[in-house]
């Protein structure tokens, strides 16, 4: 594939990811003007809804987590350009999150109904936070890296990507996960609770802990030492929780 072309499918497959982020902003927050949400969506029993969720759920998590792995990636590109394995990444996470939107199924049923207006400002406010939390991380360290537009850049000027560096800006010196911190405050903050919404944010929250066992793995591998022992001072995705010698 051409370097044009490489760097033009990054492109295209970046804004994809964004209007997909945006999409599960919406979805999550249950807002009225989205066309499926958490509370909106396809109508089945309570347990083909639960088994048909889980399986998004799985699917998801499954995607996210695979394709990041050293060894997938070493497989992987042998098949596709190295300057495309991320973005095909972003793509694959694309096709994930559009087939939960189109076929997740509610699960009526109240956990929690907050009326009182100040709880509901403070709910929404910590719903806010999280995804502000979320997106503002992954300029933290390098924002175009991690959706493939830096790799598409540097192959179409044909300059080798840089060494891996140890970062720890900001949000990374409370906890070493903030994308997961941010994310797991947006999925529970909310005023409205429903048993789907419940399943929802029970299932990507063990996602999150799988999620982080592997990519620690991973990050003791890169950084050796050094990871060790920021592992051991900041916790995982809640400060001061999850801190390992």
């Amino acid at each position: 594939m051409g370097r044009y072309l490489v760097m033009a499918t990054s492109i295209a497959i970046y804004f994809a990811f964004f209007g997909a982020f945006l999409y599960l902003v919406g979805f999550v927050g249950g807002f009225a003007i989205m066309p499926t949400h958490l509370d909106k969506g396809l109508v089945a029993s309570p347990a083909t809804a639960a088994v048909v969720d889980l399986a998004l759920i799985v699917l998801f998590g499954i995607q996210h987590s695979v394709m990041a792995r050293p060894g997938f990636k070493a497989g992987w590109t042998r098949v596709v350009s190295p300057a495309l394995e991320r973005s095909i990444y972003c793509l694959a996470t694309v096709i994930a999150l559009v087939l939960l939107f189109a076929f997740w199924h509610p699960i009526t049923g109240t956990v929690w109904a907050v009326e009182n207006p100040v709880g509901r400002a403070i709910l929404w406010g910590m719903f806010a936070l999280g995804w502000a939390i979320l997106f503002i991380s992954t300029w933290l360290l390098n924002h175009f890296e991690l959706f493939g537009l830096q790799q598409a850049w540097q192959n179409l000027r044909g300059t080798p990507p840089a060494d891996a560096r140890m970062r720890t800006p900001l949000f990374y010196k409370l906890v070493r996960h903030p994308i997961y911190t941010g994310f797991f405050i947006a999925i529970w903050a909310t005023p409205e609770m429903t048993y789907g919404h419940l399943l929802f944010a029970v299932g990507m929250t063990i996602y999150i802990m799988i999620g982080i066992a592997h990519e620690e793995r991973d990050l003791l591998d890169a950084f050796g030492d050094e990871y060790a022992a920021y592992r051991g001072s900041v916790g995982a995705f809640i400060p001061g929780i999850g801190k390992k010698a």
